[in-house]
């Protein structure tokens, strides 16, 4: 490893996905961990919890290792700390409301009296060694958001977190345009930004636009308002809580990790409800329908959030009323469309009316679109560009776009993860990959289940099981027990018991030709024969299981 001035970026995670976003910056002297995120697993990833950054690289360094900065708190960019946190005893540095969550998270874990959490402010500035941080705050779906200047000894790196450019933001919640043009005065080296939108042309729609539309929705709804959203979207919250005051209606809040945000951001003094707005559960029967709003989890459709709950009858307090209005203020994740609409098609069943973001302005991505990816790489105007927060072909677009506006075509560079990329005074080397694949945890067990695991499930989860029993005698070898077939997400035993029948024949032929004390050959002869004979029969190919046991 180089000596020599040089700042190495390594990518863990978060480069061709979206989320678990991890990226390592490295000096001479210094390391810094750039966010620590997971990512929630995709349907094939059965029984598989959350995914996570491989952290081999980092711990393999960790002597040098002087922090964890955190952009803001969003799960892609927090979620995997409790299990970097677990190895190692580095500072975490974020801004109040982040910390906050991460609190919670570490508390959870029993990690919170080991760790130390620095907050920092906007404008801060604080030096490791031989590279100094400057924390510039961003317009987001959460409050508190930054973005990272560096110094380095090599030039100046900007990360631009996950943001967007607001014309009008409410509450003050801007991205700091004017700090990141003064920061980039001298030029830059390198920008690393979030490129989840650039397919989008134009501009985002911002929070006024969604507080006029939720406006209109508040003024002319009779019955009860159910609103679900991102239990992090602390913004929107203090929108819901301002129109209730002002169409005269209570808010009550249904949903564990709604409550804590909310008292989380009641301390920081990013979110106040009027006095007298904001009531306990516990009042929602004495309140008229025209004058109440539920504010709840679920706007995933997750299985035990408050309104999957609700929905489904199953919440202790709560139920569906005729005439209710559901607004969803969030966007659907990809891989949660259907339970979402599930949710949905189950609403109108019960007699409410529903709104939703392909239907209703009611929901504002935090991520820039094109025209304002565009004014940052203006603002900018870096040496080299790196698109991060994305899938592949966003970064690509990104790439494309950083050219168009001025960056050379080969210093506009796709990275991916586990792919290291080092600046040094006169250019750029590419080095060894490094293992960045994901880890999947899975209850307790972290990076215990591999594709063989998955493979598995998925036969299993697809075509079943069977399992054949039989106890045998050692010494005279006759069958005391068996053969029992049993059919485990295979077949209805007794419709199809004709066809388990005939699998037993199929043992006791097998049996009869296999030299006696040979069980090894046994279990094989029957694993085979009754594959071929399933798949003949069914087309089915199930997981066949011999338990025999000799006594």
């Amino acid at each position: 490893m180089t000596l020599d001035p040089h700042v190495r970026l390594t990518p863990l995670g978060g480069l061709g996905e979206i989320g678990r976003n991890c990226m390592v910056l490295e000096t001479e002297k210094s390391m810094l961990v750039i966010d620590c995120g997971l990512m929630f697993p995709d349907d094939y990833l059965l029984g598989i919890d959350i995914v996570i950054p491989r952290f081999d690289y980092i711990l393999e360094r960790k002597d040098k290792l002087k922090g964890v900065l955190l952009t803001h708190g969003h799960e892609d960019h927090i979620g995997a700390l409790p299990w970097l946190m677990s190895h190692l005893n580095a500072p975490i540095y974020g801004s109040g409301f982040t910390l906050g969550l991460v609190r919670n998270k570490l508390r959870e874990h029993n990690l919170e009296r080991f760790i130390t959490l620095n907050r920092v402010q906007a404008r801060d500035r604080i030096v490791f060694d031989d590279v100094a941080v400057n924390f510039f705050p961003v317009c987001h779906s959460i409050v508190d958001g930054f973005a990272l200047g560096f110094e380095t000894t090599v030039g100046r790196i900007l990360h631009t977190g996950d943001f967007k450019i607001d014309p009008a933001p409410m509450d003050g919640h801007a991205t700091d345009m004017d700090g990141i043009r003064e920061f980039c005065a001298d030029g830059v080296l390198c920008m690393l930004s979030d490129s989840t939108n650039v397919e989008r042309d134009g501009h985002s729609l911002n929070e006024r636009e969604i507080m006029s539309s939720l406006s209109e929705i508040f003024k002319t709804c009779q019955g009860r308002i159910l609103v679900t959203l991102f239990s992090s979207h602390i913004q929107r919250m203090q929108e819901v809580f301002e129109l209730a005051w002002q169409t005269g209606r209570k808010v009550a809040v249904a949903g564990k990790s709604i409550s804590s945000n909310i008292e989380l951001a009641q301390e920081l003094k990013f979110l106040a409800a009027k006095e007298g707005v904001h009531i306990p559960l516990e009042e929602v029967p004495t309140v008229p329908d025209r004058e109440l709003v539920l504010l709840v989890t679920g706007s995933q459709g997750e299985p035990l959030s408050a309104l999957t709950r609700i929905t489904a009858g199953e919440h202790k307090s709560l139920r569906i009323h005729e005439g209710d209005t559901v607004i969803m203020s969030s966007r659907f994740i990809p891989g949660n469309v259907k339970a979402i609409y599930r949710v949905i098609n189950q609403l109108y069943k019960l007699g409410a009316d529903v709104y939703y973001e392909s239907i209703h302005n009611i929901h504002a991505s935090g991520h820039a679109y094109k025209e304002e990816l565009r004014l940052m790489l203006e603002a900018v105007k870096p040496k080299y560009f790196i698109p991060v927060h994305g899938e592949y072909r966003h970064l690509v677009k990104h790439a494309d776009l950083a050219r168009h506006c001025g960056v050379a075509g080969e210093r506009a560079i796709v990275l991916e993860d586990g792919q290291p990329l080092t600046f040094v005074q006169h250019g750029i080397r590419f080095e060894d990959a490094v293992p960045a694949d994901a880890i999947y945890v899975d209850g307790k067990g972290v990076g215990d289940v591999g594709h063989t695991v998955l493979k598995e499930r998925q036969l299993l989860g697809g075509e079943g099981l069977v399992i054949v029993v039989m106890v045998l005698e050692e010494k005279s070898w006759d069958i005391i027990h068996g053969p029992q077939v049993e059919s485990k997400g295979f077949v209805f035993a007794q419709q199809y018991s004709h066809v388990l029948e005939d699998a037993q024949c199929i043992i006791l032929d097998i049996f009869e030709n296999v030299p006696p004390g040979d069980v090894d050959k046994l279990k094989e002869r029957i694993r085979s024969a009754l594959r071929r004979f399933f798949r003949k029969v069914l087309d089915r190919d199930p997981v066949v299981v011999p338990l025999v046991m000799v006594v």
